[in-house]
């Protein structure tokens, strides 16, 4: 019997490599991960860590946050709320498919400041810096909470607060006289005067919209503010992914007292459900102990409704 050229032998032995690899790798093994994911105990987490309310309607999952808001964005007090989600969409409305972080860091201290003729919504080019976006989400939380939501470089500018910058020019570039000192996050028009008066003596003028500051040094102003802010870092904060469904219980205890008010129950009984919604540290000594919003909400509407 004649044997068969060299060649095909090798492509007959390579396709019958093919044929077993395939079967082994697309079909057995995701049928084994398959059948592994349905065993009790991890059947649930491989279908997503769903939600079910009483009537058994999917309304989330454990392991990605929500916005408890209504439709123009405004917190609805009877719900525990959740931290910013600003990374995950414009709107901040923990949207997974674009879930990323903002790379914002901690030197991005100065706005650029809007054209006033179109306002911050208006124009595209304009952008909040992150310690500004800190400063409004720490001055909100505080007037929503009732406590003071005043923290380290940040000032109060009309019904919020922005980053406490300002731009010092000196007479020879970075050392000197003080020649001028601008607040950079404090545009002209918007504001009656800047957070501060004088700074080493040179009166504190506002930013005028388009005015170019790169010969000025940034300079932060930590103010006044207490060193341990009322509101918590995660409320003023995003995660990286911006779906994080957790928040501290810092966070959680600051909002006890207004929902128990809003449901119109104890809050003992409140604080009781959260200390239930609450997990500690992984194995004992990793992370931190955290409260699971979404489950936390739900199952107030189950127990404590609103009337």
């Amino acid at each position: 019997m004649a044997r068969l050229p060299r060649w095909i032998a090798h492509h007959l032995a390579a396709l019958r490599a093919l044929l077993v690899l395939t079967a082994v790798t697309g079909i057995v093994y995701p049928l084994a991960v398959l059948a592994v994911a349905q065993l009790p105990g991890l059947n649930d987490k491989a279908e997503g860590s769903l939600l079910y309310d009483e009537a058994g309607n999917v309304v989330g999952s454990s392991l990605i946050g929500q916005s408890f808001t209504d439709e123009d964005g405004t917190a609805l007090l009877e719900y525990f709320q959740s931290r910013p989600s600003m990374a995950a969409g414009e709107s901040g409305d923990y949207d997974p498919l674009v879930s990323g972080a903002s790379n914002l860091g901690p030197e991005d201290v100065v706005d650029a400041l809007p054209d006033p003729a179109l306002g911050w919504d208006g124009d595209e080019n304009a952008a909040k810096s992150l310690l500004t976006q800190v400063c409004e989400r720490s001055f909100a939380v505080g007037q929503r909470e009732g406590v003071d939501g005043s923290r380290p470089y940040c000032a109060p500018s009309g019904d919020s607060a922005v980053g406490a910058v300002l731009g010092v020019y000196y007479s020879e570039g970075t050392s000197g006289d003080v020649v001028r000192v601008v607040s950079l996050n404090e545009e002209c028009g918007a504001v009656e005067a800047p957070f501060l008066a004088e700074y080493e003596g040179v009166q504190v003028e506002c930013a005028e919209y388009g005015e170019d500051h790169a010969a000025a040094v940034v300079v932060p102003v930590e103010g006044d503010a207490p060193a341990d802010p009322a509101v918590p870092a995660d409320a003023v904060t995003a995660s990286g992914s911006g779906l994080d469904p957790h928040i501290s219980p810092a966070y959680a205890e600051l909002q006890t007292a207004r929902v128990a008010a809003e449901r119109g129950v104890g809050e003992a009984d409140v604080a009781a459900l959260v200390d239930e919604y609450t997990t500690g540290r992984f194995l004992g000594f990793m992370g931190d102990p955290a409260v699971n919003v979404v489950e936390l909400n739900l199952a107030l509407d189950e127990r404590y409704p609103v009337s």
